[in-house]
């Protein structure tokens, strides 16, 4: 099975200004306003789809004026905005900066139109001489300096940004049964051995590229259960001692998974990559620890949880861009594998 990509839930989350993050059911709740962080999730989904219609083109530029007028002059980002339009925290170069270059770095290589691309462009440039000293930030930058690099080689100052940020992450571990670089799996996890991939892949660093595959090799592993994906619940999981499967798991999660494998397969033409990717998908569709379909096909959005008895009700703007990014990959590179 393949789940259809509707953007109708997308749509209805957003408005003139930009994407609210939270839902009540499949309502936007308004009164939460807007971060950063999704928005510039959805400049990535929307930078990716092919042929996009005008609807979509024009939700894409809203998207991305939302991430620029977030960039304060030395480059730092805002995240959070009100429905009247102010910023509502101070300029930072937390995972919020991190997501804001990935976003801008993936629409000035893909954008549709010649126009968008050059902001986003001029956009990560404004950013990328920054650095912030969480690795994880710099991980979600490094995808976007690693896009940037992917379409224009001679990027100083992507390749520039994509190299600290290898340095970042730090050295894998020798333990076999522990090589994760932080003490504790966390969220969006496998948006680590992307960054090591296209690093191996943009640099090039053949090291970077081996590091980054035994990475998510052991990632999927740790995270397969019965042959189904079994995600990091959102307390992490530890080296040793906690209970699984654990709950509550976040699309997020699997979303990350997706793009991990995606690159992978990208970066070496190996099926298990394409494996992984289909229990990325799966997980979505209710191939998961109890059998319940994340995707909401009446609306096009995505359930915000899998919780041990069923999933969460709420339909948000990070669940529902995971469900179509993960989407994305499985029509790309699973459509014609499927049955």
């Amino acid at each position: 099975m393949m789940a259809a990509i509707s953007f109708h839930h997308l749509l209805r989350l957003s408005d003139d200004i930009g994407l609210f993050e939270h839902a009540l059911g499949s309502i936007p709740r308004r009164e939460y306003g807007y971060c950063v962080d999704d928005v510039a999730r959805g400049l990535v989904v929307l930078s990716r789809e092919p042929s996009p219609p005008l609807e979509l083109i024009r939700l894409l530029e809203r998207y991305l004026l939302f991430v620029l007028a977030a960039q304060a002059p030395d480059g730092l980002i805002v995240n959070r905005r009100d429905t009247e339009g102010r910023w509502l925290d101070n300029p930072e170069v937390g995972d919020c900066w991190g997501r804001a270059l990935w976003g801008l770095g993936t629409a000035a290589a893909l954008a549709p139109t010649s126009r968008l691309r050059a902001m986003a462009r001029e956009g990560f440039h404004a950013s990328a001489a920054r650095r912030s000293p969480w690795p994880r930030a710099m991980t979600f930058a490094a995808l976007g300096a690693g896009e940037m690099l992917l379409a224009h080689p001679d990027d100083s100052a992507a390749r520039a940004l994509l190299t600290d940020a290898v340095a970042a992450i730090g050295p894998i571990g020798d333990d076999p049964a522990w090589p994760w670089p932080e003490p504790t799996l966390r969220y969006a996890n496998a948006a680590v051995p992307e960054a090591l991939i296209l690093a191996g892949m943009c640099l090039p660093d053949s090291a970077a590229l081996a590091d980054g595959a035994r990475l998510l090799a052991w990632l999927l592993h740790m995270e397969t259960r019965g042959g189904t994906l079994s995600p990091t619940p959102v307390a992490g999981r530890r080296p040793r001692g906690d209970r699984r499967p654990g709950f509550d798991q976040q699309p997020i999660e699997a979303a990350a998974i997706a793009d991990a494998c995606a690159r992978a397969y990208a970066a070496t033409g190996r099926n298990r990559w394409l494996t992984g990717l289909g229990r990325a998908h799966g997980w979505f569709l209710g191939e998961n620890d109890n059998g319940t379909p994340l995707i909401d096909v009446a609306t096009g959005g995505c359930h915000d949880g899998l919780e041990p008895e069923g999933c969460n009700a709420n339909q948000g703007a990070e669940s529902t861009l995971a469900l179509l990014s993960t989407a994305q990959h499985a029509r790309r590179l699973l459509a014609s594998r499927t049955p």
